[in-house]
Formats: structure tokens, sequence, C-alpha cells
């Protein structure tokens, strides 16, 4: 059964502005899992703006309660290459509280625009 469905864009060159006027906004925003590549090597700013829009999607998915911590939940990539949602803490409470089971996530980024549509399935 989905309980819930979230969608949300984010404008790449405008949230890399933000991250160079706001730094530490990285730290709010993500894992070190998420900033980095498994080689070590900073994440390009295209897909770190796919993985924020997909944390806005999760919200949404969510009914966007309040209280949510964006580092309560990372979006990663398994080797076959399909993302993935794992969540914590405040995320993995409200996920609880509306029977979330499992998450589908696609994360896309093109023409300056990156994209998340996320599925809370119960």
């Amino acid at each position: 059964m989905i309980i819930g469905v979230g969608i949300d864009v984010a404008e790449i060159d405008r949230f890399a502005a933000a991250l160079e006027r706001t730094p530490q906004m990285l730290d709010r925003l993500f894992v070190d899992s998420e900033r980095y590549l498994p080689g070590g090597e900073p994440r390009g700013v295209a897909s770190l703006a796919a993985r924020f829009a997909a944390k806005e999607a999760l919200a949404k998915a969510l009914g966007a309660p309040r209280g949510l911590h964006w580092t309560d939940a990372e979006v990663y990539v398994e080797e076959s290459g399909q993302p993935r949602l794992r969540v914590w803490g405040t995320v993995a409470a409200a996920a609880q509280e509306r029977g979330v089971r499992s998450w589908h996530v696609s994360l896309s980024h093109d023409a300056g625009v990156a994209s998340a549509v996320v599925i809370a399935e119960g």
C-alpha cells in the first residue's frame, strides 16, 4: 500500500550559490557518505542537489511533519546503481508512526535542474 508520494526539484545553480554563501549547509543537510564519493572525492553539486530534492520529497511523502532532521536520512546507491533511502532518528520515527516499511526513490539531473521522487510504502 502506498502511504505517500513526494516530488521535488532543485535548480542546480541556485543550490550551488546557496552552498557557496553558506558552506555549513553541507553539514546540516548531508551525512558524510552523501557528501563524498566512495573514493573520497567530493560529490558534485548536481548530485548533491538531487539528494537534497530527495530529502524534500521524502518529507512530502510523510506529509511534511515538523521536526525532521535532514541528517536523519541518507540517500545512497546500491552496487546496481539504484538509489535507496536509509532513515533513522526523527525520520524513522515519523515513518514508523505512519506505517512506512519501505521506500522507493528516483533521482535525476539535467538542463540545470535536479529532481527526485520518493514513494513511501506500508
